[in-house]
Order: structure tokens, then C-alpha cells, then sequence
């Protein structure tokens, strides 16, 4: 998850946990995708309910925020789109799919769980995602509490999800990590274009990178790195400064030795927030093995 519903009614922005996860006005809630190459593989947009497709709109380029004019997108911020009515004024929208994706035509009747389209990077958006919104007799809703904006981050909580597919709040989001053999390419890795593995043991440097959402002022991030006899590595804790929407952390370590072990190297993220007992973790391997010559048999 990337943003939340805001449900601050003021000139601020809340979620409906009153965290940060959110930005002023924003009606709905992002799913965002890992990486440009996820977008590329595709990843099904499917139908919250059944309904008539009521709009749809196809053709607009994949392209992020900020590489086009802003007056491109004027009245077309949603880029390629589809609203599904479900009856009782109940009207589901999805953004930002991808062009040539959509399937579906005014008049459609749907089931739920169709496949409607994909995810893309249409409309006004830095990053490939679904944005989904909910309106009851328009009236705009949060899915996760079942309020609108005025009724302020602090309203009970009353889900809209289905129970199989209800989903839990995220108070950070620690969604995409990896190894890096020298500074990261954040631009690269966003794209998708990311060395996984395996290393040569000279690599000269193994670095452990994280994208987050989310963060906070005052939240601490910790990166550790273990060889595969368990000495550690790299074991550093970095301080946030100030709460983003998203960012980017890695710390890594030089090759001091003639070589890395062979064998399987883990590198280790957690997030601990002060104050609340919020703590997150993931963890990423990395293989070191002898790449050998061409022409050589291993």
C-alpha cells in the first residue's frame, strides 16, 4: 500500500489511523507495484463487485508525472480509467491502468473479480499503481473505515472489504529491497533494472538497499549484512529526519579480504518507530559463487 484515504476534512492529511500515510485530498487508495518491470509483466486490475461499466477511457501514454506538461493532464488526472456502478449508488473507479489494457466498455456488465484491465502509469502519478476509489450516493468513501473525509481520522472503523479479502493497515511499508555491488541506482531499480545475483566473490562491495513508504521523523532504519558462517558483515542503524511519503536507504561494506565467502549472504532491514511499538523487518539473500570463464566448465 502507498497512500491511504485522507480522511482529514482540514487542509492537512491523515489515514484513518491518523497517520501520515495519506495527502490532502486524496479520495482514494494506492496499490503501487514493486518496480517499471512488474508494470511491463502485468498485474490484473479485477472488478471490486458486480456492476455496468459506467466510463472507461484507454489510450493515454504510460508516463510519470513530471515527464509530460501539467496541462496535458488537465481534466484527465485519473489517465486511463474505468467506473463500475454496483447499484444503490454504490460506483467503484480504477486509475492509472495501463494503455491498451482496458477491457472493458460503457455499458459491460461485470462480475466481480473480472479482470478488467492492468496496472499502469497513466494519468497523474510518479509511480505505477492502482488508485481505487469508492463512492456511495457520490459521496466519497474510505474503504478501510467506511467514512468520508468529514467524519475525521478518529471515526469507528466499519470495512467495506469482503472478509476474504479484508485488508490490514500498514503503519510503513517496506516494499522493495535488494543488494547492490556499489552505490544503487535508485532511478534503475524503479524501473526494475536490478542485479540480483549472484556475485563474483571479488565484487568490491556488497551494499543492502530498501524503498520505503511511509517513514517518519524520528523513525530509525537498521541494515545488516551476514556471511554465509554468520559473521556479520554490516550492522548500522540510520536515523530519519523527516516524515516522507517515500525513501530510500542502503549502507554497505568494501571488500577488505581477497574475497567474499562462497555461499548465501542475508541482508537484514527492520524499521522501528519510537513511542508506539511499531516495528517491521524483511530480509534478502544474495549469492556468492565463482562465476566461471568462458569456455570453462565449472
Amino acid at each position: 500500500m502507498a497512500n491511504y484515504f485522507d480522511a482529514d476534512p482540514l487542509a492537512q492529511a491523515s489515514d484513518f489511523r491518523c497517520g501520515p500515510r495519506s495527502y490532502d485530498g486524496h479520495d482514494g487508495v494506492d496499490f503501487a507495484l514493486r518496480d517499471l518491470a512488474r508494470m511491463h509483466a502485468g498485474v490484473a486490475v479485477r472488478a471490486a463487485a458486480d456492476g455496468v461499466v459506467r466510463a472507461a477511457r484507454d489510450g493515454m501514454d504510460d508516463v510519470a508525472l513530471g515527464a509530460q506538461p501539467a496541462q496535458a493532464l488537465a481534466g484527465r488526472e485519473c489517465g486511463n480509467g474505468v467506473v463500475l456502478q454496483h447499484g444503490d449508488g454504490w460506483e467503484t473507479q480504477y486509475c492509472h491502468l495501463r494503455r491498451g489494457s482496458v477491457r472493458v466498455k460503457p455499458g459491460d456488465r461485470v462480475v466481480a473479480g473480472d479482470g478488467i484491465a492492468l496496472v499502469g502509469l497513466s494519468g497523474q502519478t510518479e509511480f505505477p499503481h492502482l488508485h481505487f476509489a469508492l463512492r456511495h450516493a457520490g459521496q466519497r468513501l474510505d474503504p478501510f473505515s467506511g467514512a468520508g473525509a468529514a467524519a475525521g481520522c478518529e471515526a469507528p472503523d466499519r470495512p467495506l472489504w469482503r472478509d476474504a479479502a479484508r485488508l490490514g493497515y500498514e503503519p510503513v511499508a517496506l516494499y522493495n529491497a535488494g543488494f547492490a555491488a556499489g552505490p544503487p541506482d535508485i532511478d534503475a531499480i524503479r524501473a526494475g533494472r536490478r542485479d540480483d545475483g549472484p556475485y563474483a566473490p571479488d565484487t568490491p562491495a556488497l551494499v543492502l538497499w530498501v524503498d520505503m513508504f511511509g517513514v517518519r521523523a524520528g523513525d530509525r532504519v537498521r541494515l545488516r549484512i551476514e556471511a554465509p558462517d554468520g559473521s556479520v558483515l554490516l550492522d548500522t542503524w540510520q536515523a530519519v529526519e523527516r516524515t516522507q511519503a517515500r525513501r530510500f536507504v542502503f549502507a554497505g561494506v568494501r571488500l577488505r579480504t581477497p574475497r567474499w565467502l562462497p555461499g548465501e549472504h542475508v541482508g537484514t532491514v527492520t524499521l522501528r518507530r519510537a513511542g508506539d511499538g511499531v516495528e517491521c523487518s524483511l530480509r534478502r539473500t544474495l549469492e556468492v559463487r565463482a562465476v566461471p570463464k568462458p569456455g570453462v566448465a565449472p
